[in-house]
């Protein structure tokens, strides 16, 4: 009887590598496992143990021939060099019409150049975002995935297995072309970026300006995860509320240092909506607020020298703030998706990439770190209009954020005048007040690139003038 061969293969045994390869295997597959340290693979299969339909192996050239063809195989390895390592490895030993899969968090541009050079050597390349960390690998998570078409049905049956499964089918779908997976997953990680500094705003305002303990953050949170704002951040931020440090029995969350990280997508995000030119404020605002708070010992020093505003706002009635307080987050938060958007929306464009928002938003309705309620009222935004310009301008979501932008100016009002920063809520209003403005103050703007350096402007009563330059010194009186 001839070995058993297996359906897939997965390279890279850290948390994400080795609980997606459990996933595969409990929905009935068989996996091959491969890692460059082979003491990962032992320790591997110690865990799952001996009766699961893993085939651990030693060496490149193992892993691929465990693999029936054409081979199918998912790399959950370190972005960049260690990726083209890893390719290069394999490449002696495949056969074309072999895929090879990136699921790490790669940049686009890199997927773009692998997909090109590998399609050139007759193998297949798919960059697939994953989403939903070491849980939602583990039990289903949200799947990205760009490249051919003629490779992603093959690996469909298991994707669509594997997958978050929510009311309206599996979250994974085929994304586009080449890099088009891997951009749509940078992007999302932007969109969590602005969705995390939002929710910290708020428990900034509730704590500072309302003076909530924890466990009465920890009901606020769990009551607004019950509405509209329902989401797994929301959800996760009420459990944190409730943890208590076990040393000090003080809430664990108000001793953790106020320093926070980056990975680089939120970097990648801003990056490439700049070179779109896409603005993206609440996103770039997020990326700020983690560089700032990186800054803790000049902040410190900072605290003893510079004075904020010499007295404090008067305090609302407690449950009208916390109201208040919720329809700014959800109304900030609707300007951040459309952001993210919209930056979607003119990639597809550049790269003809084709992407179907509806499609997007639909994927990320469950398995991911952004999953939450609004997502499919943007879904369904998308499918009333498919080439709706802003979310800003769809009718269900611009009536929300009508009736809600009286509480949410007064909020950010509030936290200006208490000297508590808001920078991505701030941004968000910015947004949606520059967005619905017919005519801005870069008319100056203009003016100003014109007087200093002969950069030319058009004129709103000659547009058939075309560029125009003046000598604006001979024109003063």
């Amino acid at each position: 009887m001839a070995e058993q061969l297996a359906d897939i293969g997965l390279i890279g045994l850290a948390v994400m590598g080795a609980n997606l390869a459990q996933n595969m295997e409990c929905h009935g597959f068989t996996v091959a496992v491969w890692n460059r340290d082979p003491a990962r693979v032992d320790s591997f299969m110690a865990t799952v143990g001996p009766h699961k339909k893993f085939i651990p192996t030693r060496s490149p050239q193992d892993f691929v021939a465990a693999l029936a063809r054409p081979r199918k195989i998912m790399l959950l390895v370190k972005a960049g060099a260690a990726t083209d390592w890893t390719i290069e490895q394999l490449k002696p030993y495949l056969e074309p019409g072999d895929i090879i899969v990136d699921g790490g968090n790669a940049l686009y541009h890199d997927t773009i150049r692998r997909a090109k050079a590998l399609k050139a050597e007759g193998l297949y390349f798919i960059g697939c975002g994953v989403s939903g960390g070491e849980d939602g690998a583990r039990w289903g998570p949200s799947l990205m995935p760009g490249g051919d078409r003629e490779a992603y049905e093959q690996l469909r049956p298991i994707w669509e297995a594997i997958a978050a499964q929510v009311d309206d089918g599996p979250c994974v779908t085929y994304i586009g072309p080449d890099g088009a997976g891997h951009f749509v997953k940078m992007v999302h990680n932007g969109i969590e970026y602005g969705d995390m500094q939002l929710i910290a705003e708020a428990y900034d305002l509730l704590k500072r300006i309302g003076r909530l303990s924890a466990l009465e953050l920890a009901a606020v949170f769990a009551a607004w995860n019950e509405g509209v704002l329902q989401s797994f951040l929301i959800e996760i931020t009420a459990q944190i509320f409730r943890a208590v440090d076990p040393e000090t029995e003080q809430p664990l969350v108000e001793l953790v240092l106020d320093k926070a990280g980056q990975k680089g997508t939120g970097k990648w995000t801003v990056t490439a909506a700049l070179d779109l030119e896409v603005p993206i404020p609440t996103i770039q605002a997020a990326l700020d607020a983690r560089l700032l708070s990186a800054l803790k010992a000049e902040r410190e020093a900072a605290e003893q020298i510079i004075v904020g505003p010499p007295t404090s706002p008067e305090m609302p009635d407690l449950k009208d703030f916390i109201i208040l307080v919720h329809h700014a987050l959800y109304a900030s938060k609707i300007c951040s998706y459309a952001q993210g958007m919209a930056l979607l929306s003119t990639a597809s464009r550049v790269y003809d990439w084709r992407l179907k928002l509806s499609d997007i938003s639909r994927i990320w309705k469950g398995g991911c770190i952004i999953r939450a309620q609004l997502l499919d009222k943007i879904k369904q935004a998308y499918q009333r209009q498919p080439d709706l310009p802003n979310l800003l301008l769809d009718p269900d979501l611009n009536r929300w954020l009508t009736e809600a932008q009286t509480g949410w100016r007064t909020v950010v009002s509030l936290g200006a005048l208490a000297g508590i920063p808001l920078p991505a809520m701030n941004a968000s209003l910015a947004y949606f007040d520059s967005y619905r403005t017919a005519r801005l103050p870069q008319n100056l703007t203009q003016a100003q690139r014109d007087f200093f350096g002969a950069h030319t402007y058009e004129r709103l009563d000659r547009p058939e003038a075309g560029s125009i330059h003046t000598d604006w010194k001979a024109l003063i009186t």
